[in-house]
């Protein structure tokens, strides 16, 4: 080597990337989760019921769902670089105005707004990961974002509920809000949508990605993708239908389960942080397991094996998961069963993101937009169906037999979904 040969970067350039979107997932759900920490002071200054506080949980998943398939068009039009930027600052700034809420309907209105920003950031992640992952780290880099979000949700019980007691639940949101705009700022001074355009990347990492990632259809490149084509796609209705169903038994956990838990179980502010952080967690674990399954898999050559084992496994675990926990009168037992239901759940994330990728290529975005709509659907459903169907039964249980029900329906979806044909062929 020539004294004059400029040294190799210790850390390839994806890997910030993926060090970047891992944060900004952290970021996504230590924001999304903090209303759950502040459910006790939100209804405390508005007055509210649980009901009312459901349709506060509904109306961020309302906006974040319908906001999905145009977040995923933009991405696909104009790059993850302006639309992560442009996303994080939107969602950054309701995040803000939401710790400025004066009344029930201003905060029913912020948190709209707060989930149709955030409805772009993981259309523009998967977008991103298009162009610069290669096939074969497809799995685990899902899985290390996913993780990010469910650390973040984790990290929001106890944190916030912390920051809450020093400083008000409305400075907690401005706070949270702020580190948003920092993000944003730095991915559009760093980040681009192909790494071919990047300055600092090194030839030979660019051609190693060149080589490895997934290739584009040549017609995909040329024409937009048609609602026709998407949604007489029978690889998309069944992604969404799965996904409805992972969101119906995660989204719980983002909205009720620290009340739940808190009341269920007698606990104070501090157990229950504690407690209500550890399905969180679980659902890192099972994100890191299943991408690393995910790749473990297709390194083998099983393309379709590779998305659909960790789905149905973890399809199957949620399952058992849910059907033990209704039963435990423990409140630590119970929080175990419930981490094992949501390492589950979140075990069929990136198998369905990778999905996603697989058959969208140069429409990622788009068609991840469209399954997380549809997920995000069920997280309306849970928001609203935990506190109702409580009211008509007396009971807790029947949401978590609905959710195990589902559960087991995606199991079924998840052995007809071909992740290696496109949406034109299947």
């Amino acid at each position: 080597m020539s004294e004059h040969t400029q040294p190799k970067p210790v850390i390839a350039k994806r890997y910030w990337l993926i060090m970047a979107t891992f944060l900004l997932s952290v970021l996504l759900y230590v924001d999304r989760a903090c209303i759950s920490a502040a459910k006790e002071s939100v209804v405390e200054t508005f007055h509210l019921t649980d009901k009312q506080f459901g349709w506060i949980g509904s109306a961020f998943a309302l906006g974040y769902a319908l906001c999905q398939v145009p977040a995923g068009l933009l991405a696909d039009r104009f790059g993850p670089r302006l639309l992560l930027t442009s996303v994080v600052s939107i969602w950054s700034l309701f995040m803000a105005l939401t710790g400025k809420a004066w009344n029930y309907l201003s905060m029913l209105v912020f948190r709209f707004l707060f989930g149709a920003g955030e409805a772009g950031a993981f259309p523009g992640i998967a977008r991103a990961s298009f162009s610069w992952i290669p096939m074969a780290e497809r799995g685990a880099v899902n899985g290390i974002n996913f993780s990010g979000s469910r650390l973040g949700a984790a990290l929001a019980m106890p944190v916030v509920a912390w920051m809450i007691v020093q400083v008000g639940w409305r400075w907690s949101f401005g706070i949270l809000a702020g580190l948003g705009f920092v993000f944003s700022i730095i991915w559009y001074l760093w980040f681009r949508n192909d790494p071919a355009e990047h300055p600092r990347i090194t030839k030979e990492e660019l051609n190693f990605i060149l080589e490895n990632r997934q290739k584009g259809d040549r017609e995909g490149e040329k024409h937009k993708l048609s609602a026709a084509v998407l949604f007489s796609s029978k690889n998309m209705w069944l992604a969404m239908f799965q996904y409805f169903a992972s969101n119906f038994t995660f989204y719980f956990c983002l909205v009720w389960a620290f009340s739940y838990l808190k009341e269920t179980f007698g606990l104070d502010m501090k157990q229950t942080g504690f407690l209500a952080a550890l399905p969180f967690l679980g659902g890192a674990a099972g994100n890191w397991v299943s991408g690393w399954m995910i790749d473990r898999i297709y390194r083998k050559g099983h393309w379709q094996l590779s998305r659909r084992i960790p789905a149905i496994l973890g399809f199957g675990l949620a399952t058992a998961g849910l059907g033990v926990f209704i039963f435990m009168d423990n409140p630590y037992i119970a929080v175990s069963f419930l981490t094992l239901a949501i390492f589950g759940a979140d075990m069929t994330l990136s198998p369905s993101w990778s999905a996603c990728i697989d058959i969208g290529k140069k429409h990622a975005g788009m068609v991840s937009g469209t399954m997380n709509m549809a997920g995000n659907i069920g997280s309306v459903v849970t928001s609203l169906a935990f506190p109702y169907l409580a009211a008509w039964t007396g009971s807790a249980k029947p949401y978590f037999v609905l959710a195990a029900l589902l559960n087991i329906l995606a199991i079924g979806a998840w052995l007809l979904i071909k992740s290696d044909k496109s949406l034109e062929e299947y």
